[in-house]
């Protein structure tokens, strides 16, 4: 509890502190019936096993259906003895079944507040004129007292709670209870729903029949469940891509930071000891992530400063300084156009700011410098003291804390210094715990190569390459770092593939030239490298071109996972099948795109001169490689997560979740244009009885069949949908009451031809019901909309059902006595059966 802000102490000593007074002055002195109690109170410490972790970031908090028993106490116990269920419950769910070993403050707290909670939903259900079972209980004389309580119960509950975390995580509280807490506020009334529901079985037919309430508490523990199971696994895939982001931000910057050979992990350094800084000092989680990631880059404007200025072991000259004065404000301007979603810039900006006000740029004084930014001048400069320069040999520790102090109140903020140095051991030890050895970076070797390139890939004379001047070099490598810098901007994206390697093109133009550049993607399943993206010349042929594994330019990198300088192009057509005689690419230039290992496909640029590739460029491309694969992994899920969730598995047609968003837009543009938008509910017929005769596969295929049928009878701009088990939707854009009664009889029509095979030999026919709806007419909202077809829809199958029944009455009454035919005389209707399988 030490831990904790003042602010969230006190709370938690002001919750104990009433609850045990409560429960002191209000704990009963004998129970009334102690069976009951003593069963109440088991199954609340039984039932408070059945939980739920909440989805906060460290709170740890759960949910259980405990909830319900301790309510189904209120109503027959009362509230006093109710608190100490409720008491007991409270700390069996803090004990047992806990992932991690829960604090004892938060144990108490849980049952203080639960006392709390109990004694107010108590005060208010009497209040509103609610009595216990032994008073006289009756389910429905106590419906308002019932709501009354319930509310209560989930008022107090949760906002004792929320507080808590809020001041615990200094965020703010209605944040915290919003987001976190009023979801939920349906269990409870379900909860005590139940709760009323079991007590007055207990009351009216004794004990046993009480366990048949469990049912709906146990379905709703398990909805729960799965449903903060759901948000846990998007937290963690957030998570996942947050760390993923921020690791491609820290590899750009220890690139950078690499250039300064006196200056090894300074960076890294830095981060860990203001990270650790700012949430000494209370900065909210979002700002601390600002900080983290303004240490990595809060050096960034130091690539407009000339090398020689930067390892200059003299004095600066004025002018010297005035060039070094200049990298705040052009690594604020560099990170500005990046969106973080945090305070980046602002920090870069002002780490140079002074606290008396005689720093740059701006000369802010005090409180107007951003804390980050003071958190920043003070690690920094104390590192720097910490670390060999070419300008200063390293200080002591001593030496270093001494100086730091002697800049309080000058240069640096009094109170960020004061606590560095209190925690300096504590920083240390992280930041030595951190410093894990650089990843390096896979190369190909240029010479002896493992195995060469297979016959026709390469000409056997290429022509020779001139060297490239020094100055070319520099100009190169600083043209790397931002090409790697702007693809990392890319992570922050949820781009498609298509976008993200529009992006990384347009980037990698600037290192490494060439008139086409294509991105192929390993398909596992077939073997294949099919082109996904392709700008350029030629970029409409080779965007057709598939290469098996092994086959081609692109089919031998994925089987050696090695690059290719200065290939043949005219390989990869002919790989695919494609005629190569006039193309005009004449190089090549592909490489390897893996993700954790995994081969995930190549990045190929082409170019209509002949060997104009050399080995730097191979270099490069590969250094970009390494760095886009994440990205482009990341898209290719990206796609295909967005694309699951939007289509129906089994159909593949689109799901509920696509009705809604087109339909919202489409009523949107109704409303807008005047226009009218038609629904189409159909129902498949029978559909029970060829599940249960034939078998759930058999089912879905004729699911299958029904769908196929129903999107090729629609227009291509209207859509199908699969919105239940056997139901199915259309949406009819500008489509009025009669053109929607066309289409579904057309649809009826289509369907009722189809003739599906169950099984071989066994034919059975086919039908839906079909309702229909029209807006603005039938509704203005798409719930109307769909009640009203849903409702016209069974009409329609009771009219069907009584149309087949009535007609197979009149058949058998009409029907002649059967007379002897021969095989050439068969009626129409029996062949009509005949073609069902009927005959």
């Amino acid at each position: 509890m030490k831990d904790l802000p003042i602010a969230a102490r006190l709370f938690v000593g002001a919750v104990l502190a009433a609850g045990t007074l409560i429960l002191v002055l209000f704990a009963p002195h004998s129970i009334a019936n102690p069976l009951l109690f003593v069963v109440l109170l088991a199954c609340s410490s039984l039932a408070s096993a059945l939980k739920v972790r909440l989805p906060l970031a460290s709170s740890g908090s759960t949910m259980s259906v405990s909830y319900a028993v301790d309510f189904a106490a209120l109503l027959l116990l009362g509230a006093n003895e109710t608190m100490i269920v409720a008491a007991v419950s409270a700390w069996s769910q803090c004990t047992f079944r806990t992932e991690t070993r829960t604090a004892i403050f938060r144990t108490l707290f849980s049952m203080a507040s639960l006392v709390l909670t109990v004694k107010a939903a108590g005060f208010v259900y009497t209040l509103l004129g609610g009595v216990t079972v032994v008073s006289g209980f009756s389910l429905f004389a106590i419906p308002k007292p019932l709501v009354g309580a319930a509310t209560t119960y989930f008022v107090f509950n949760t906002l004792l709670i929320a507080t808590a975390i809020g001041l615990s995580t200094r965020q703010s509280i209605a944040r915290v209870w919003n987001e976190n807490f009023l979801w939920s506020a349906p269990s409870y009334f379900v909860g005590a729903g139940a709760a009323a529901l079991g007590a007055s079985v207990i009351d009216q037919g004794g004990y046993w029949w009480a366990s048949l309430v469990a049912a709906p508490l146990y379905l709703t523990y398990r909805t729960y469940k799965v449903y903060m199971g759901r948000i846990q696994d998007q937290q963690r895939h957030v998570a996942q891509v947050s760390d993923l982001h921020l690791a491609t931000i820290e590899a750009l910057a220890l690139a950078i930071d690499a250039k300064d050979q006196t200056a090894q992990s300074h960076i890294r350094r830095v981060q860990v000891y203001a990270a650790g800084l700012a949430g000494a000092l209370g900065m909210p989680d979002n700002e601390i992530q600002g900080v983290k990631t303004a240490a990595l880059l809060h050096d960034i404007g130091k690539l407009a400063v000339p090398e020689h200025i930067l390892s200059k072991p003299g004095p600066l000259t004025q002018e010297e300084f005035q060039k070094i004065r200049i990298h705040p404000q052009v690594g604020a301007e560099i990170i500005s156009g990046v969106p973080f979603p945090y305070p980046v810039a602002p920090l870069i900006l002002s780490h140079h700011e002074r606290w008396d006000g005689k720093g740059y740029p701006s000369g802010l004084k005090g409180d107007e410098i951003p804390l980050g930014a003071r958190i920043l001048s003070v690690v920094d400069y104390f590192d720097a003291l910490m670390s060999e320069r070419p300008y200063h040999k390293a200080m002591s520790l001593d030496a270093a804390i001494g100086l730091l102090r002697q800049e309080s109140g000058k240069a640096l903020d009094p109170r960020v210094v004061q606590t560095f140095v209190d925690m300096y051991s504590e920083l240390a030890a992280e930041a030595e715990a951190s410093q894990e050895p650089s990843r390096k970076l896979t190369r190909v070797p240029t010479h002896a190569p493992t195995a060469a390139p297979a016959v026709g890939l390469i000409d056997a004379a290429p022509v020779p390459v001139a060297r490239t001047n020094v100055f070319q070099d520099i100009a190169l490598a600083h043209r790397e770092i931002y090409a790697l810098y702007e693809i990392a901007q890319a992570m922050g994206s949820s781009l498609g593939v298509s976008d993200t390697m529009a992006l990384i093109s347009s980037k990698l133009s600037n290192i490494v030239p060439f008139s086409c550049c294509a991105l192929f993607l390993y398909n596992e399943e077939s073997e294949t490298l099919r082109c996904r993206f392709a700008t350029g010349v030629e970029s409409d042929t080779i965007q057709q071109l598939t290469i098996r594994n092994g086959h081609g330019l692109t089919g031998w990198v994925a089987r050696n996972r090695r690059p290719l300088v200065n290939a043949r192009p005219s390989t990869d057509f002919e790989a695919a099948g494609v005629p190569s005689e006039h193309t005009t690419l004449h190089s090549a230039l592909v490489c390897p795109l893996l993700f954790n290992e995994r081969f995930i496909g190549t990045i190929s640029v082409y170019h209509t001169e002949p060997s104009v590739y050399t080995d730097d460029h191979r270099r490069l491309l590969d250094r970009i490689s390494e760095q886009a694969a994440a990205v482009i992994y990341n898209s290719i899920v990206f796609e295909q997560t967005q694309e699951d969730s939007l289509t129906d598995p089994l159909t593949a047609l689109p799901n509920t979740r696509f009705m809604f968003m087109h339909l919202t837009r489409e009523l949107a543009r109704a409303e807008r244009l005047k226009s009218e938008v038609s629904l189409l509910v159909m129902d498949l017929d029978n559909f029970k009885e060829i599940n249960d005769t034939y078998g759930h596969h058999v089912g879905d295929r004729a699911l299958r069949d029904i769908a196929s049928v129903l999107r090729t009878g629609i227009r291509p701009y209207d859509i199908c949908v699969r919105y239940a088990g056997d139901e199915f939707i259309v949406v009819l854009s500008g489509c009025g009451g009669e053109e929607a009664e066309r289409k579904r009889l057309e649809l009826q029509q289509a369907v009722d031809s189809l003739v599906f095979e169950a099984r071989p030999g066994k034919m059975l026919p086919l039908a839906i019901s079909v309702g229909a709806a029209v807006f603005p007419h039938d509704g203005d909202s798409y719930e109307t909309l769909l009640a009203t077809a849903d409702s016209r829809m069974y009409r329609d199958k009771t009219r069907r059902k009584r149309d087949v029944s009535n007609g197979q009455a009149a058949d058998d009454q009409a029907r002649p006595q059967p007379q002897p035919r021969t095989a050439t005389t068969l009626s129409d209707l029996d062949l009509q059966r005949a073609a069902i399988g009927v005959l």
